[in-house]
C-alpha cells in the first residue's frame, strides 16, 4: 500500500478465482459420477428383464409338455350336415358334364351347455391348469329355402352322400365315444371330416335326411366327455346360438367377437351364457364349400382358464420403477452427504446400487414359490435392512442410516400400490413423483451450494 492506494498484485488477484474453482469442484464431481453410475446401473437391470423373459419362456414350455400329454386348447363347431352335390349338364356338342359341389348347412337352432372342471398339474415350480367338462349340445336342423332354390326337382341334381360332422380342436380331448342322436336315428361319430368343411378336425358320420329333407323339423343332441387346456371356444353357427357355462374356475378371462350377456365371477367360481343371433355374424345360413371359413373363425367366442403368471407380469411392471427407486436413493445419499460433511465413496454408491438392483432378483426368485405380495414384503426387508445397516456403517450416525431406510420403505411401498392400480396407475404416479420432486427442493434449501470443499 503507499499512500491511500490499495495495490493488486498478480498472486492476490488470482486467490479469489483458485477458491472459486475449489467451491464448484466436490458436488459437480459427485452429481456428473451419480449419474454416470446410474446408467452404468441399467445394464444390471436389463439382464433381469432378461431373466424374467427367459422364466416366461420356461414356464411356457412347462406349460406345453403337459398340454401336449393331455390335450391343447379346445374349439367346438356344430353339428354341420354337409351334402355333396352332384350336377350334370350337357354342353353344345351334346356331351354330360358332371360337376361336384358341397354345401354346409348350418343349424336353425344351437344350444350348448357345459360345467368346466379345472384342475392344476405340476411341472418342476410350475402349476398347470387343465380341465374336463361334459357338455351337452342339441338343437333343430330346418330345411332352408336356399337350399331348396339350390336342389330343386330337376333330374340334373343329385345328392352324392350327406354327412353330419362336429369339429373339435384335439379329438385327444375326447373321453369317451360321441353318439348323436338325429331325429330318430343314433349315429356314431368316427373321427375324420368330409370334404370342404369348415373344421380341419372333428367327427363325422354319414346321415339319412330323407325327413329333412320332406322339410320337417330334425332335433339333434349329443354329448361330449371334453377335456383340454387353456381355453375353450365355440362357433356361432346357428341361426340361434345359446351357450351356458359353469366352472370351478376363480379367474376366467372371456375372449373372442361376443362376450357374455350375464356372467357372475366369485370365489367358487364362475358362470356364464351368450346368446349370438344370426344377424351378428358375417356368413350365412347355407355355406358352398369352405369360402366363409376366416369369417366362421374370426366369429368363435369362449373363455380362458389358465392362470396368468401374474407374478412375472408385476414384476416386470416392478423393474420400469427400477431408475426412479435407485436414482431417488442416491439424490438422498447425496444429500445427507452435502448437509452432513460426511464422504461417501463412489464405490459405496455403486455397492448400494447393486443391492437396489438385487431386490428384483430377489422379487423374482421369491414370487415363483410364495405370492407375490408376500415376495415383494421379503424382498423389500431384505434389501432395506442391508442398505439401512450399510449406510449406518458408512455415516456413523445411525439416525440418519435409519431414516434413509424409512424413507426407501416408503417409496418401495409406494411402488407396491402402483402395481395393484390400472385405472388409477398413471393418475396415482404422477401425484407421487410431484411430492416426492416437492420434498426434493425442500430439502435441497438446506445444502450451501458455494460452500468450499
Amino acid at each position: 500500500m503507499e499512500g491511500d492506494k490499495i495495490i493488486f498484485t498478480k498472486d492476490s488477484q488470482s486467490k479469489p478465482a483458485e477458491k472459486t474453482t475449489k467451491k464448484y469442484q466436490k458436488p459437480i464431481t459427485k452429481i456428473i459420477f451419480i449419474g454416470i453410475l446410474v446408467l452404468i446401473l441399467l445394464i444390471p437391470m436389463q439382464m433381469i428383464k432378461n431373466l424374467i423373459n427367459e422364466r416366461i419362456l420356461t414356464a411356457d414350455e412347462a406349460s406345453n409338455e403337459v398340454f401336449n400329454s393331455w390335450s391343447g386348447p379346445q374349439t367346438v363347431t356344430g353339428p354341420v350336415l354337409s351334402l355333396k352335390l352332384k350336377y350334370q349338364t350337357k354342353d353344345a356338342e351334346g356331351k354330360t358334364q358332371v360337376d361336384y359341389r358341397t354345401y354346409n348347412i348350418l343349424p336353425n337352432e344351437l344350444k350348448i351347455n357345459g360345467n368346466i372342471n379345472t384342475q392344476e398339474l405340476k411341472r418342476g415350480i410350475y402349476e398347470i391348469v387343465v380341465y374336463n367338462t361334459p357338455i351337452d349340445i342339441s338343437g333343430t336342423f330346418i330345411y332352408q329355402e336356399e337350399l331348396k332354390n339350390i336342389i330343386g326337382d330337376g333330374d340334373n341334381v343329385s345328392i352324392e352322400k350327406s354327412f353330419i360332422y362336429m369339429g373339435i380342436s384335439d379329438l385327444r380331448g375326447i373321453s369317451e365315444e360321441v353318439v348323436l342322436n338325429f331325429g330318430e336315428q343314433k349315429l356314431d361319430m368316427n373321427s375324420g371330416m368330409p370334404e370342404y368343411s369348415i373344421a380341419n378336425s372333428g367327427l363325422s358320420s354319414l346321415v339319412d335326411i330323407d325327413d329333412y329333407l320332406a322339410g320337417n323339423a330334425i332335433a339333434f343332441s349329443t354329448n361330449l366327455k371334453l377335456k383340454g387346456s387353456k381355453s375353450i371356444d365355440f362357433l356361432p353357427l346357428g341361426k340361434s346360438t345359446s351357450v351356458e357355462l359353469k366352472s370351478n374356475c376363480q379367474t376366467p378371462s372371456f375372449t373372442g367377437s361376443f362376450l357374455p350377456t350375464n356372467r357372475e365371477v366369485n370365489t367358487d367360481g364362475f358362470t356364464c351364457d351368450w346368446k349370438v343371433v344370426q344377424v351378428n355374424r358375417n356368413y350365412p345360413q347355407v355355406i358352398v364349400g369352405n369360402v366363409y371359413n376366416r369369417e366362421i373363425n374370426d366369429s368363435k367366442f369362449g373363455v380362458n382358464v389358465l392362470i396368468p403368471l401374474q407374478h412375472y407380469q408385476k414384476a416386470m411392471r416392478a423393474v420400469k420403477y427400477a431408475i426412479l427407486i435407485i436414482l431417488l436413493t442416491f439424490v438422498v445419499s447425496f444429500f445427507v452427504e452435502m448437509i452432513q460433511q460426511k464422504d461417501i465413496h463412489p464405490v459405496q454408491y455403486l455397492l448400494i446400487g447393486l443391492a437396489l438392483c438385487l431386490f428384483y432378483a430377489l422379487l423374482v426368485s421369491i414370487s415363483e414359490h410364495t405370492s407375490f405380495t408376500t415376495a415383494y414384503i421379503i424382498a423389500a426387508l431384505m434389501t432395506d435392512g442391508l442398505i439401512t445397516c450399510y449406510l449406518a456403517a458408512v455415516l456413523k450416525i445411525k439416525k440418519t442410516a435409519f431414516a434413509i431406510g424409512g424413507l426407501l420403505l416408503l417409496l418401495y411401498a409406494f411402488i407396491f400400490v402402483l402395481l395393484q392400480l390400472e385405472s388409477y396407475a398413471l393418475l396415482a404416479g404422477t401425484l407421487g413423483l410431484f411430492v416426492i420432486l416437492a420434498v426434493l427442493m425442500y430439502f435441497s434449501q438446506k445444502i450451501e451450494w458455494y460452500r468450499q470443499s
